[in-house]
């Protein structure tokens, strides 16, 4: 069965050429981690006041777009690609159609991260004349230079090629085996890049048709309602793009770790179905404070939100009931006596178990943000960054670590240097996680501004809540510290995997889930029919609320009008051919009239 694979041979075994793209990816994103990482310590120490020595304040913003950018894009999506790839031919049980496809993607895709993050990192030296300021939120009105953009695109281009090469890997399959299901982990990767097709197709509008011709000069100005809000409608789903892999990992590989298998995979199909359909729809919440938005179109948006939180119900009870069977084999007994048997000395398994608690408590900040009222009193807070360092800096990031400690034997037949110091880097990267949310989250309630250098105003004093300003300063940058610790502790082994001999013996087989795929209708398969309603979905959502904006404003702000002015030239062009083509025509037919007469 593709669903399988034998037990005496690894992924690096089966397919050399596909394990070689899956490492290379693998390590892009910890490149990324690392960088992020030294960013991100340096923000803390700044932003807390324990150490201000490293950077100027003005240099703070340059350091928080590096940190945002390389974790949030180019860490999870190098990971995402890496993982999917694995993935994709695993379950497939076949390689990719063109290796040399592969190679083409995963070379755009480091260019473009490349040129970005030259553009970012330009901004700490005055010798060079680029900077790329603009935060992780890229839209106006804060502008960047040209090779920030042009990066992105080509970014985003890459990971397009990607998804199609799973497609087409898929395809293939397809046509060899007509009447059987699509595998688990082989759906899951398609129906995330549908939706990522889908997301990205806002943001690639931005920054091509609108932010990269404002920064090369061809336009004088942009709309910034427009451009954020295309940013946010790629913005919200994004989340799920990165949260969906850790979703791949949580459904498929840590039951086994567990000693069990998935308890559901017609469970695990309709939620990725159910993200596909309702993550995009819902990137208005971001915007409830936007005066250029129709309150009506943020309430439609809130209670669309509302509806992501069954795909999570439904995670959280299918991955526990997975881990619980699989603690039940093992001897486990009782209402929760079981937890005892299941093996948390392993990396990998507490690891991803310990993300996915975060995860949960992210979900219940996140309840916070999405509700319209609430919302006004954490917006632009502190609270904000708590609480996504809960679901992607924890909830994704730290399932990938974890996960790796898994994967990266069967793509390279390496054992892990150091299981205990495994151990210790996810339990410390716990700590620090919970210590820093928290005070995140405790100081937004506050008042604290985010992206701020030095969140202290003389004269005003923040009133005491669940400990005092500095005091919760201390936490962050303690917690913050931690963190870093872990990333260190993190790459250190995985350096020092890389140095150990291959051996054999390192594969692991995933079984069947208990519930299998033939327990559900085949049209949860039909994915031309998810990605239509899909489609639907967000026309619904955006339609209405994109045109009020740029009647309102023009596609280029007041004053512009609605087309970008290097267009008129050629509109034209353009209308004056068509209007010599017309009057050929209407020569030409009275003539033939007078033929005919």
């Amino acid at each position: 069965m593709s669903e399988a694979i034998e037990g005496d041979r690894t992924f690096a075994d089966k397919y050399p050429e596909e394990a070689r793209i899956v490492r290379a990816a693998l390590l892009g994103s910890f490149l990324a981690l690392t960088l992020g990482a030294i960013f991100g310590i340096i923000q803390t120490l700044h932003r807390t006041g324990v150490f201000r020595g490293l950077i100027d304040s003005t240099d703070y913003y340059t350091s928080l777009t590096a940190h945002g950018v390389f974790l949030a894009l180019s860490f999870t999506t190098f990971f995402l690609v890496g993982l999917f790839t694995w993935a994709v031919v695993r379950s497939l049980d076949r390689p990719l159609i063109d290796i040399r496809i592969t190679w083409t993607w995963y070379g755009l895709m480091a260019a473009g991260m490349t040129m970005t993050g030259i553009s970012i990192l330009a901004g700490f030296t005055d010798a060079i004349d680029m900077s790329a300021d603009v935060l992780f939120t890229f839209y106006a009105p804060l502008q960047a230079h040209p090779m920030f953009y042009a990066g992105l695109a080509v970014f985003i281009v890459g990971s397009w090629i990607a998804g199609a090469d799973y497609f087409r890997t898929w395809l293939a399959w397809k046509r060899e085996h007509p009447d059987e299901r699509i595998p688990l982990q082989t759906f899951m990767v398609l129906t995330t890049m549908a939706m990522w097709y889908i997301a990205s197709s806002a943001v690639a509008a931005s920054v091509l048709i609108f932010l990269l011709p404002w920064s090369l000069g061809l336009i004088d100005q942009v709309n910034p309602t427009l451009t954020r809000t295309l940013f946010w409608f790629f913005g919200h789903p994004v989340v799920y793009f990165w949260l969906m892999p850790a979703y791949l990992l949580w459904y498929t590989v840590l039951p086994k770790i567990a000693g069990g298998r998935l308890f559901s995979d017609p469970l695990a199909r309709v939620v990725f179905v159910l993200f596909l359909l309702l993550s995009t729809p819902v990137g208005i919440h971001h915007q409830y404070l936007d005066p250029g938005i129709a309150e009506g179109f943020k309430f439609i948006s809130m209670t669309n939100t509302m509806f992501l939180l069954l795909p999570s119900l439904l995670t959280a009870f299918t991955v526990v009931a997975s881990v619980e069977y699989g603690a039940r084999q093992r001897g486990g007994s009782g209402l929760l006596g079981w937890l005892t048997d299941l093996p948390w000395r392993k990396p990998e398994f507490t690891g991803m178990m310990l993300a996915g608690l975060m995860f949960a408590a992210g979900g219940f900040s996140g309840m916070v943000n999405a509700g319209m009222n609430i919302n006004y009193m954490i917006h632009n807070t502190i609270w904000v960054p708590g609480h996504f360092h809960l679901t992607v800096g924890t909830a994704v990031a730290l399932t990938f670590m974890a996960a790796t400690y898994w994967l990266w034997p069967q793509i390279t037949n390496k054992p892990i240097y150091s299981r205990t110091i495994g151990l210790v880097q996810v339990v410390v990267w716990f700590i620090g996680m919970a210590l820093m949310s928290n005070a995140m989250h405790a100081q937004g309630v506050m008042g604290v501004p985010r992206r701020t250098a030095e969140p202290e105003y003389s004269g005003f004093d923040y009133p005491t809540m669940f400990g005092g300003f500095e005091e919760l300063n201390i936490q962050i940058a303690i917690g913050g510290t931690l963190l870093f610790v872990s990333t260190v502790l993190f790459i250190g082994n995985l350096v020092l995997t890389m140095g150990n001999p291959k051996v054999s013996g390192l594969a692991e087989e995933l079984p069947p889930a208990l519930s299998g795929p033939d327990d559900s209708p085949r049209v949860i398969d039909n994915l031309r029919l998810w990605v239509g309603i899909a489609l639907t979905l967000v026309v619904l959502a955006y339609a209405l609320p994109l045109a009020a904006i740029i009647n309102r404003g023009g596609a280029l702000g007041p004053g512009v009008g609605t087309y970008p002015v290097w267009l008129l030239p050629l509109l034209d062009t353009l209308a004056n051919r068509a209007a010599m083509l017309l009057g050929a025509v209407g020569d030409a037919a009275t003539s033939l009239v007078g033929v005919v007469r």
